[in-house]
């Protein structure tokens, strides 16, 4: 059985919310699903976290739960019709000071005080990802009289953008700081931060998280210029980092946003953190059952990348065929996956050791680059010793045995990470070893003659405690044959 490395995260919604549509979505491969705070409300969000929970446990899968908070989206307010039809060359005004009044096709109010003072004359503003595009001219006392370059439909509460950046909003709004205790509540493993443009954007979100009382992973969402300026900081501040490349690819421009996404997925290996590549990887599924080749060499370039995981967001949420979609994923990136490991390409833990963990991951992989190994099993509290092992890209695959849900979970977004549940009880460790690779031979993830490596600490529930690998191979009756041991303590 070929095992899908590449971890996939589909975004809920309408087209999701019958269970079976999600059981069908879990079942076709969904590794983390993604609640967009953008939409919805506090029901609606909790009914579909409850869902999450109830069916993965139904079917047995370890899924992990991800929070995408709305951050500060700079958009237009409402027009008196919906909408109002924009020409070029015409005079247009984004005015922030009468907000709560309807525009029409000679302006339109803008909730954001500070953008007046954000701009200058000469800057393009983008509107809608970039469809409408106007150039400031002048600002009058909280407006801004601009002219249209490209026309079009401009459409009620579509989204604002700066060409090449150089907003002043902090990256954790008021909305944000509301909607953080709610993320805890639903129990997230993951809570995404939008639109942050420096690391403290992420230490806050964290803080407000914790005091919330949520141990979730942060997620830093990289869209805007200010983000890649501070990349390396924030790489070292999250938990993982996500390609958000909508609003980037509006800021810096369609034909930097290739090199931009490769530095950020590099970046990202080099700090030895998650990486997540989103935004309309399978856009043409909304509506059809099959991607476009165009599609399919994105997904697979992301993947051939070294991306952890690609993210579906319409694709899933509202689209018509979710539960294709995962398939059609799952396909891709097994075979970019086969395409890089051919390619013999191994990049090892970029890592100074500060811990012995980190040592004994490092160990581990390097073994099983160079000596024959089926596999990699690792008993883990906490989930630290299965990430550190995810870090290095093999393709021998890493079991992590743990007892405690919340650290399953979490590893459910790990690249080639396979959280099992494991309660080690009071057992000797031989005995606790020869327990496990009796439950994963009986699951068909090891075979007779298989060689194994095991990392593990010295006393079971130790959280942070992996000082030791083993070397095993396997007899026929699935024990051990002959062991070696490296001890770090």
């Amino acid at each position: 059985m070929t095992r899908r490395r590449t971890k996939i995260v589909a975004t809920l919604g309408p087209a999701t919310d019958d269970r079976e549509v999600l059981r069908k979505l879990i079942q076709a491969g969904a590794d983390v699903l993604r609640i967009n705070f953008s939409h919805g409300g506090r029901e609606e969000r909790l009914a579909r976290a409850r869902a999450v929970r109830e069916v993965s446990a139904e079917l047995g899968r370890e899924v992990a739960l991800l929070a995408d908070l709305s951050g500060p989206k700079i958009r237009v307010e409402h027009f008196a019709e919906g909408k109002v039809e924009l020409r070029r060359g015409q005079e247009f005004t984004l005015d922030t000071v009468s907000v709560d009044e309807p525009g029409d096709e000679t302006w339109v109010g803008v909730s954001y005080p500070s953008l007046a003072s954000d701009v200058e004359p000469g800057d393009l503003l983008l509107l809608d990802d970039g469809l409408i595009s106007m150039r400031v001219e002048r600002t009058e006392s909280g407006r801004i009289v601009c002219r249209v370059e490209t026309g079009g439909t401009l459409r009620d509460r579509k989204g604002l953008n700066i060409s090449g950046g150089g907003l002043s909003v902090s990256g954790i709004t008021e909305q944000d700081v509301a909607d953080i205790p709610l993320a805890a509540e639903m129990d997230v493993d993951y809570l995404a931060v939008s639109f942050p443009s420096n690391a403290d954007d992420i230490r806050k979100a964290r803080s407000l998280l914790r005091k919330a009382g949520s141990e979730a992973g942060v997620i830093a969402k990289i869209e805007r210029t200010e983000a890649i300026r501070a990349l390396d900081e924030i790489c070292d501040t999250a938990d993982a980092i996500l390609v958000a490349r909508g609003d980037l690819g509006v800021e810096i421009g369609d034909a930097a946003l290739p090199g931009i996404q490769k530095q950020i997925i590099q970046a990202s290996i080099e700090h030895n953190v998650t990486v997540i590549t989103a935004t309309q990887m399978m856009q043409s599924m909304v509506e059809s059952p099959i991607p476009t080749r165009a599609e399919v060499l994105d997904v697979a370039n992301a993947v051939i990348d070294g991306t952890d995981a690609v993210m579906l967001s319409a694709e899933t949420a509202v689209g018509k065929h979710p539960a294709l979609v995962i398939e059609a994923a799952d396909r891709v990136c097994l075979g970019a996956e086969r395409h890089r490991e051919q390619s013999g390409k191994i990049d090892l833990l970029n890592v100074r050791f500060q811990r012995i963990d980190q040592a004994i991951a490092m160990a581990a992989t390097f073994l099983s680059t160079n000596v024959s190994v089926q596999a990699i099993v690792a008993f883990t509290e906490s989930g630290s010793t299965a990430l550190w092992l995810s870090r290095v890209q093999s393709p021998v695959p890493i079991f992590a045995l743990s007892p405690s849900a919340r650290s399953r979970r979490r590893m459910a977004l790990y690249r080639n990470v396979y959280p099992v549940a494991h309660d080690a009880g009071d057992g000797t460790m031989d005995s606790i070893i020869r327990e496990s690779l009796k439950m994963l031979w009986g699951h068909g993830a090891i075979k007779a003659g298989d060689r194994v490596i095991l990392t593990m600490g010295e006393s079971a529930g130790n959280q942070g405690g992996t000082n030791t690998m083993r070397l095993i191979k396997l007899g026929g009756d699935g024990h051990p044959e002959h062991q070696t041991e490296l001890d770090l303590r």
